[in-house]
């Protein structure tokens, strides 16, 4: 079974890219983020004619989740279950659906902004309460994963320079321990590092030629509990996604299981 995590960066700009996608990868099941859309907008006729059945939350603007399965959709849960609001807005940033044999949440958790701002705190504030929405889920038997952007590095080598990110947002001890406390519900990073890559980045910034210069980060993750960990049979970064004319400033990140 191959389950993904991509941050499509508005799956209608990108959807001709997505389908391909889907189909050269052979992927069963697709977590996105930053779908972009609404719900009534979400391409699900075209993802339908590829075979995929579809859990959506996604209100428009800058945020919007999905789970893409053709394995199975089942128990569906869309938002983040006693999640915080910013700004009195309960924002699309989970979905959790079960596919198959296998349980999986996509999330895009919130950026932040920069260090003090009130996104920041909300952000903090946002992990804690994934923590807590998850735990029953991580402790039990069956594969189970959250898969997503978290905007945030885990460790220094998973930035291109560390220096550059002095008093940025990413990469602070807050941040850290909040993906310290969610590993702590029984879950494991099961995408290790190095993979074929020294650095294997999944996110670079469309200016300055940040992905020429491998200038990433790596902030997309794939966490799952130990039944899905023992599954992993491979995993990697597909950083030829983010090449050519069109592409999400995001690499797919791909897991392997034998379920």
């Amino acid at each position: 079974m191959r389950i993904a995590t991509w941050n499509v960066n508005s799956v209608t700009a990108r959807l001709p890219r997505l389908l391909a996608w889907l189909e050269s990868s052979g992927t069963d099941v697709l977590c996105l983020q930053e779908a972009k859309t609404t719900e009534e907008q979400f391409p699900v006729a075209e993802l339908s004619a590829a075979g995929y059945e579809c859990a959506v939350h996604a209100t428009g603007r800058w945020n919007g989740v999905a789970v893409l399965s053709r394995a199975g959709l089942a128990d569906v849960v869309r938002g983040l279950p006693g999640g915080p609001e910013y700004e009195g807005v309960a924002e699309p940033r989970a979905v959790s659906a079960t596919c198959g044999p296998v349980r999986v949440w996509s999330v895009y958790v919130p950026n932040g902004r920069e260090v003090g701002h009130d996104h920041y705190a909300y952000k903090l504030r946002w992990l804690a309460a994934l923590k807590d929405a998850v735990a029953a889920d991580a402790a039990a038997a069956r594969p189970f994963a959250v898969l997503g952007d978290f905007n945030i590095a885990p460790a220094d080598e998973d930035v291109w320079d560390r220096s550059a990110f002095d008093g940025a947002t990413h990469v602070t001890e807050p941040e850290r321990a909040a993906l310290a406390g969610l590993r702590g519900t029984g879950l494991s990073d099961v995408v290790p590092r190095p993979l074929k890559y020294d650095h294997p980045f999944t996110y670079w910034d469309y200016r300055q030629l940040g992905f020429p210069k491998n200038r990433g980060m790596r902030i997309d993750l794939v966490y799952g509990n130990a039944a899905f960990a023992s599954a992993v049979k491979d995993s990697y970064v597909d950083r030829e996604e983010r090449k050519g004319k069109g592409a999400s400033d995001h690499a797919p990140v791909v897991v392997d299981l034998d379920v």
